[in-house]
């Protein structure tokens, strides 16, 4: 029984070190344009967040006070929630939705918009005026040219169609390509968002950023963290669908439910009480 045991605790030695392989070999291979990575290189770090601002709004009067990743929006019962890869207010008001996007049906022009109204609603609050809304920009910056037509950036705003006059309700979207190159600003950034070695950036900030989750102990190890985190969010993910699925059934119980998919009767319960009636 005890040798039984001990090899039992060997092989999940072995498996936690290779996993711990696998999120090494992972990480010398992630890019700013991938999501996950680009999520840690903007936590915590507003003059990286402000200057990708700048150079892609191209304001360099741009000040960003606050910076959030990973922002959870979800103030109506029942809509769809969204998660922002990262959230940025800047020193007049603005607020910045910044959306990195490999697949192009991540951006479509619905998401945009539903990303957008999502923003409204998280910032205008019970007897505010309607005007003072703030001006919104939902950025996605895609790693191919969504557009086709060569353009760094595709500013996206409401028009009168009869004056031809912007409409000036203060939403902006933004389409930036990913795969654009060239010696501007935006075109060397594009540049580093797709360089996997920070000794291949332009830019100091991405680059000392990228060294530091990549090479350096304490950032290799938060990056290992955060992934195993993420493989951990995608499992609850999956069995918070479940039990979704099963809830439309309507003839298994919140305690058979909550036992077959590993979560708790009240997070059940609050599944149910989510659900649209």
């Amino acid at each position: 029984m005890e040798a039984q045991e001990g090899m039992k605790e060997q092989i999940a030695i072995l498996e936690i070190d290779q996993k711990h392989q696998e999120d090494l070999q992972r990480l010398r291979d992630l890019r700013p344009i991938d999501d996950d990575f680009m999520r840690c290189l903007f936590k915590d770090n507003i003059p990286l967040v402000e200057f990708v601002l700048r150079v892609i709004t191209d304001r360099q009067d741009l000040i960003i006070t606050d910076c959030e990743t990973q922002k959870d929006m979800k103030r109506l019962a029942g809509a769809r929630s969204l998660r922002l890869d990262a959230y940025g207010t800047d020193s007049t008001g603005k607020r910045y939705d910044l959306e990195v996007q490999r697949q192009e049906k991540g951006a479509d022009p619905h998401r945009a918009r539903y990303h957008s109204s999502v923003m409204d609603i998280e910032n205008l609050h019970s007897g505010q005026e309607f005007k003072e809304l703030p001006d919104i920009y939902t950025i996605f910056i895609i790693e191919k040219d969504f557009y086709e037509k060569g353009e760094p950036v595709y500013p996206i705003e409401r028009i009168n169609c009869a004056t031809g006059k912007c409409f000036g309700d203060g939403e902006h979207i933004l389409y930036v390509n990913g795969e654009y190159r060239g010696d501007s600003d935006i075109g060397k950034l594009m540049h580093d968002f797709n360089c996997t070695r920070a000794d291949d950036m332009n830019f100091q900030l991405m680059a000392d950023r990228t060294r530091y989750l990549k090479e350096n102990p304490k950032g290799v190890e938060e990056m290992c963290r955060i992934m195993e985190d993420m493989r951990n969010q995608t499992l609850r993910e999956g069995m918070i669908n479940v039990a979704k699925k099963m809830l439309e059934d309507g003839t298994i119980t919140l305690e058979k439910i909550a036992e077959f998919v590993g979560l708790s009767v009240d997070e059940v319960k609050e599944l149910k009480a989510d659900r649209p009636v």
